[in-house]
């Protein structure tokens, strides 16, 4: 898409070109009215013609330039080629790309009212006549300490009490604007988190109607982040050094200082750039020097915002993760089933502020009781909301299925509907029959429960009743096994979170120790729990636990 745009008043404006032909001036039947008694009723014209762009004076009486030049024949125009009509200034900016493009990147400022130019093709430390080491910020006060110190009070004054960053950036600007009078504009790039790039973020000039655009060279800015240095321009367009550097002679900055932003580990997270127009008042090594400073303590205000910034961003998601916290912990059972002949003990501990370890107690219709217990893969917030979808299906499931078997393979046709990749949930249906005292058990990728028998032994389901997990694969047959529970005897169900609990060795807990630890406490439900859930614990010997540890235990009393 091609287009005029329209900079004045610090905006930009544009007008496409839309037609073959354009008229610009200042009767309001022209396609491009501006408003401007400078310029001509039908000061000039746009033509299309092919993939050309031309632009043509219709005999103006202030003329039409052309990047500085007065053309007399219709010119074709090239991206980012500068237009003046009278005192109206515009930019030509084209999607296409040509070779005479190749020699400038263009960074657009967020709201669209000025622009970043970066040349590439200059040779822009042939207009470097000073440079400044930032690591030596500290000692730059041993010449005119009094005028540096005045400017490291004044930007500290104007920065205090602005926390916001995007307020700061524009503040920055307005107080060197103070501290140098000469300043005609000014801008702030920070590097981009996610890509790299450096991004403009504020942007100031002094006259009103110029043109705002902002104009670097690549190898000045290269110099100021990759050597951390503070860099000084001098008047490139005037010395006959470089007649022959058109380049260099478009940037058209008399005088220039562009310094580096530094973090608290001393990395470059932007650059801060003024520049002067004026001949007579170019900027000075004393004034790299007072610029250094302020960009030192501008840098401090900035990365203080940026550090209270995440503060309060990590607050709101620590804040949003309670409330997920709450709401999982509210999809637990909040009580057991109290039944005279049975215990029943369940501990849920989280690896992160949510998980992904379920278990579930319900009572049903036909008065035997659900004990549903699973582990969804992975941990925190994504496993957490998987966790949540599989707690509602088990539910509903359980309102029309009595079946084990025939429940287990509902539920994982619902979870497979939708499943993400990845994300599937290995899990233990039991549904207790408290009035014949038996149990019918689907495990669909689980570890096996362990059952204590009286004298202590323990007893696991085989390998060949172990189905895939669910969410894998629709319409799995899951295999349901059948077994009496004698007084006395125990059902532990645990996730990996237990077994493989480590210490700070990194040593397993493992399941060897879990059935000693079964095989060898009470047969009380709630103790055989804690103790459990204890023994881990000091397994661990205070290793931060790296996965969701659940246990349940029920069982028959004697």
């Amino acid at each position: 898409m091609d287009k005029l745009v329209l900079l004045q008043d610090g905006q930009a404006t544009p007008f496409e070109i839309s037609k073959d032909e354009m008229v610009i001036g200042r009767l309001p039947e022209c396609e491009i009215q501006l408003p401007s008694n400078m310029v001509s009723r039908t000061h000039a014209k746009v033509v299309r013609k092919g993939d050309e762009v031309l632009i043509e004076d219709l005999g103006s009486g202030n003329g039409t330039f052309l990047n500085g030049k007065r053309i007399e024949t219709a010119t074709p125009l090239k991206g980012n080629d500068r237009l003046k009509f009278g005192p109206i200034l515009m930019r030509f900016d084209t999607d296409r790309v040509s070779d005479d493009d190749s020699s400038s990147a263009v960074l657009r400022h967020a709201e669209g009212l000025s622009q970043v130019e970066i040349h590439e093709q200059d040779d822009g430390s042939s207009t470097i006549v000073n440079s400044l080491d930032s690591k030596l910020v500290g000692g730059i006060f041993d010449s005119r300490p009094q005028d540096k110190l005045k400017a490291v009070l004044e930007i500290s004054r104007s920065l205090a009490g602005t926390i916001d960053v995007e307020s700061l950036l524009p503040k920055i600007l307005d107080s060197l604007f103070s501290i140098f009078p000469a300043a005609d504009r000014g801008c702030i790039l920070l590097r981009d988190a996610q890509t790299g790039r450096m991004t403009p973020r504020a942007m100031k000039h002094r006259r009103e109607g110029e043109d705002a655009t902002v104009k670097l060279s690549r190898t000045i800015l290269n110099s100021v982040l990759e050597e951390k240095k503070a860099i000084l321009s001098a008047d490139a367009a005037s010395d006959s050094r470089f007649d022959a550097s058109e380049s260099i002679s478009a940037l058209t900055i008399r005088s220039m200082m562009c310094v580096p932003m530094l973090d608290m580990q001393g990395d470059p997270v932007g650059v801060i750039n003024i520049d002067t127009q004026n001949p007579v008042m170019q900027f000075k090594n004393e004034d790299l020097e007072i610029m250094m400073a302020v960009a030192s303590q501008a840098a401090n205000n900035f990365e203080t915002a940026r550090l209270l910034d995440a503060f309060v961003e990590k607050q709101k998601q620590d804040s949003e993760m309670d409330i997920a916290r709450n709401v999982q912990h509210a999809l637990l059972p909040e009580a057991f089933p109290e039944i005279s002949d049975y215990q029943f003990f369940a501990s849920y501990e989280s690896a992160q502020a949510v998980g992904g370890d379920y278990y579930d107690v319900i009572p049903t219709k036909d008065g035997k009781i659900w004990l549903a217990f699973g582990d969804v893969a992975g941990k925190g917030v994504p496993a957490s909301l998987v966790m949540s979808r599989m707690s509602s299906v088990v539910r509903s499931t359980s309102e029309f299925v009595t079946d084990a078997g025939e429940a287990v393979a509902a539920i994982n046709d619902h979870m497979c509907a939708k499943a993400v990749e990845g994300r599937f949930v290995t899990f233990v249906l039991t549904i207790l029959d408290t009035v014949n005292h038996s149990m019918s058990v689907v495990n669909a990728g689980h570890m096996s429960p362990m059952i204590r028998r009286v004298d202590g032994t323990i007893e696991e389901f085989d390998d060949d009743s172990i189905g895939v997990p669910i969410g894998v694969l629709e319409h799995f047959p899951f295999e349901k096994r059948e077994r009496k529970l004698a007084p006395g005897e125990t059902v532990v169900l645990f996730t990996d979170g237990v077994s493989e609990a480590m210490n700070p060795n990194s040593d397993l807990y493992g399941s060897e120790r879990l059935r000693e630890v079964i095989s060898e406490h009470t047969d009380n439900a709630e103790e055989l729990g804690r103790a459990i859930r204890e023994d881990v614990k000091k397994h661990a010997d205070g290793r931060p636990q790296n996965d969701d540890i659940t246990l349940m235990v029920f069982g028959r009393n004697r």
